[in-house]
């Protein structure tokens, strides 16, 4: 592992007025509707930073936005980068790792995801209590920096249960039920056959997804409190008919204007 690299993006950020974080965002795909809820104050697209990567799929614009809520200062990264797109796992977490270098300690992690569990129905909002994982690879994997994290890092609440707890809490004082479930990260980018929806609520999984979990270790490996996020964008149970990357996208931009919402509350009770 290299933290070079993300240390001397952190310094540009700071060069650019990004610095002293509260939270860091890292926004899935259809996601960045809820920055209609912030007040930009600082934009930065990706292609301005050198050495930072650009997400190549359709629903991440591609920017950082820095902004204030309260006394909170929080970064959003409008656009992830996915290990499918051919992203060494380095790349994708480097968003993770240039946030805790500008002094994020809290770290929200969110995604689209297809629903494993016959209580979910598209559109809803789940926050993952677990996670497992199935990438073929490990963004710690290589030689490690004891100064900036332990050589084996638990992985036991990983997402933080008081977060989680004020987050839900948040959204019921406007009577907004959120789910709760284990998220199955891996590998894609095609979409899962029957059969494999069937093995992932076999082993446990509410929700299954590409992305989340590398950007969840690399954060529990920086000592970083974790939220994490899905919408539920189709179901992987019942009667299953192909979806596209279109619907997905569409089904996250409407829930993604009530997340922001929710955040907004989230945010401020922290």
């Amino acid at each position: 592992m290299s933290f070079q690299k993300a240390f001397e993006i952190a310094e540009f950020l700071k060069s650019k007025g990004v610095k002293d974080l509260s939270i860091s965002v890292v926004l899935g795909t259809g996601i960045s509707k809820i920055m209609e809820h912030f007040t930009p104050k600082i934009e930065i697209p990706y292609s301005e930073i050198s050495g930072f990567p650009v997400s190549t799929v359709k629903g991440h614009t591609g920017r950082i936005i820095f902004s204030h809520t309260g006394d909170k200062k929080v970064a959003f990264f409008c656009g992830r980068f996915h290990y499918y797109e051919g992203y060494s796992m380095e790349d994708v977490v480097l968003p993770v790792r240039v946030s805790k270098f500008l002094g994020a300690e809290v770290l929200v992690l969110t995604n689209a995801a297809g629903g494993l569990n016959p209580s979910f129905k598209p559109g809803d909002i789940m926050v993952i209590t677990d996670h497992i994982n199935l990438f073929p690879e490990n963004p710690l994997r290589g030689k490690n920096d004891e100064n900036i994290g332990p050589r084996f890092p638990s992985m036991i609440n990983a997402y933080d249960p008081l977060l989680r707890k004020v987050f839900i809490d948040s959204a019921s004082e406007d009577g907004i039920n959120i789910k709760e479930g284990i998220y199955a990260g891996w590998q894609g980018p095609n979409l899962e056959t029957k059969a494999e929806y069937r093995f992932l609520r076999i082993i446990g999984a509410d929700a299954v997804g590409m992305s989340t979990v590398p950007e969840a270790i690399a954060g529990k490996h920086l000592n970083m409190k974790i939220l994490g996020i899905s919408i539920i964008t189709n179901m992987g149970i019942g009667e299953i008919t192909p979806h596209s990357h279109e619907d997905v996208i569409r089904v996250a931009e409407k829930s993604s204007e009530l997340l922001g919402k929710i955040l907004i509350k989230w945010i401020k009770k922290l």
